[in-house]
């Protein structure tokens, strides 16, 4: 066999991602508030661009209006359509600790003691628990034991009760000891049986105690109502909000899918860059065509996204239109595949397309994902969806005696029986933990 070493052309065909492309796809899976972000970023990078914020322009055009019409009558209806009450919320962030300092400042404390104070309060977390062991901060501050645990007190009895734990057993105790009514029992229970408790236990506990199940259910009910995690309401995370990318409406008996097109700022050409367009001779001319190019390739992929995602609303509501009627018991089985079969293109696009979105409907807000579920036997009625087989099941342990639970066989039973849903123990048993019901045995009470 003769091998030969040389250089020779060969013409191949391959597929590859343009930047364009790359970019098509990502504006799929963006969801409103992402594509407005990265329209805006468009804009630092691209001279050509400028945005034109819709809120801004209704407020211009309602202020030259305002000249045609009785100042009263104007103020009036201005304040009915664009007043808010989220308007006047503070944006202030205002943390655990911030909330601790403030508090030690009206304590009297000696400037030796408050110092401490401040150091602990610092190595309080967001939960409300001590990062860092008593021992090592006192080592740290080069204090006695007994004057750490003094000013430990002092941080444990300030607000919000529990916050200065070293652990949730020390936590529940805080807050069981200065309810007005306190529980000795539930207590002593925290102290000494709590992993007894946790692991439901109770007559092996009831043994132990000489009390009665019942004494011991009050007890889990009442620690149910502790809160485990004190500084959870004092969190400087930012709130995020779910801004709705498509509405549905029943409009004259008919549902119509709106794109919220209003929600993304207008892109507009900048005017003085515009006319180095046509000016051939300017050294600029090459640059600014470039960025034009990249301005009409982004106008374009927006446009493409919007019908694209008008399109997979569209087919999903004609699927589930019961739904909006009826509710989850009307949902269909609907798979991705059969949204891309019918609007022609790929299946990836749909789940790009639905990924991150939310639908606001007459029956609340849902995520488009929610409507895609596996079908399940229905006896003679055909096929059901798992959405729904879940609805049935949580209803049916809502209804049960609480005394004698349900079990996932009687639960496999009553499917079949009553709702002619045929599913497997396992099944159930994976829907509950889904929906974040106990067992059977987790769920019983004693009263």
């Amino acid at each position: 066999m003769r091998m030969d070493v040389g250089l020779f052309q060969q013409q191949t065909t391959g597929l590859y991602m343009t930047k364009e492309l790359r970019q098509a796809i990502s504006l799929l899976q963006y969801s409103t508030t992402e594509l407005t972000q990265y329209i805006q970023e468009q804009a630092l990078e691209n001279p050509l661009i400028e945005l034109e914020d819709h809120f801004q322009a209704e407020l211009l055009k309602r202020e030259k209006q305002r000249e045609d019409l009785d100042e009263r009558q104007w103020e009036s209806g201005y304040r009915e359509q664009e007043v808010s009450p989220l308007d006047f919320v503070s944006s202030d962030r205002y943390n655990l600790q911030d909330h601790l300092l403030y508090q030690a400042k009206f304590l009297n404390l000696d400037e030796q003691s408050y110092e401490i104070l401040c150091y602990f309060i610092l190595h309080v977390n967001g939960d409300g628990y001590l990062s860092e062991p008593v021992e090592k901060m006192v080592e740290e501050l080069g204090i006695s034991e007994e004057d750490g645990e003094d000013v430990l007190m002092v941080l444990q009895n300030m607000e919000p009760t529990g916050v200065g734990a070293r652990n949730l057993q020390e936590c529940l105790l805080l807050q069981l000891a200065k309810r007005k009514d306190r529980n000795i029992l539930a207590e002593m229970i925290i102290e000494n049986y709590m992993q007894m408790l946790a692991e439901r236990r109770w007559k092996e506990l009831s043994k132990e105690l000489s009390v009665t199940l019942q004494e011991i259910q009050q007890v889990y009910d009442l620690i149910q109502t502790l809160q485990p995690r004190p500084g959870v309401n004092y969190s400087d995370d930012p709130p995020k909000y779910v801004q709705p990318d498509v509405t549905v409406e029943e409009i004259e008996g008919e549902l119509v899918v709106l794109v919220h097109d209003d929600l993304l700022p207008r892109i507009q050409l900048n005017k003085q860059y515009q006319s180095l367009l046509h000016d051939k001779s300017s050294d600029a001319n090459e640059y600014v065509r470039k960025k034009y190019d990249q301005v009409k390739w982004l106008l374009k992929n927006i446009k493409q996204r919007q019908v694209t995602l008008y399109q997979v609303t569209d087919a999903i509501v004609r699927h589930q239109k019961e739904f909006f009627y009826k509710g989850a018991e009307a949902l269909r089985p609907l798979t991705l595949k059969q949204i891309a079969e019918e609007i022609d293109v790929h299946e990836s696009t749909v789940s790009r397309v639905t990924t991150n979105k939310y639908m606001q409907s007459p029956r609340g807000l849902f995520e488009l994902k929610y409507f895609f579920t596996t079908a399940l036997t229905n006896g003679n009625a055909g096929e059901t969806s798992t959405s729904y087989a879940k609805e049935v099941i949580k209803s049916l342990i809502e209804k049960e005696d609480k005394r004698k639970p349900l079990s996932d066989q009687k639960i496999v039973d009553a499917l079949k029986t009553q709702h002619e849903i045929e599913l497997s123990r396992r099944a159930v048993a994976k829907y509950r933990d889904e929906m974040k019901i106990p067992s059977s045995s987790k769920r019983k009470r004693f009263e």
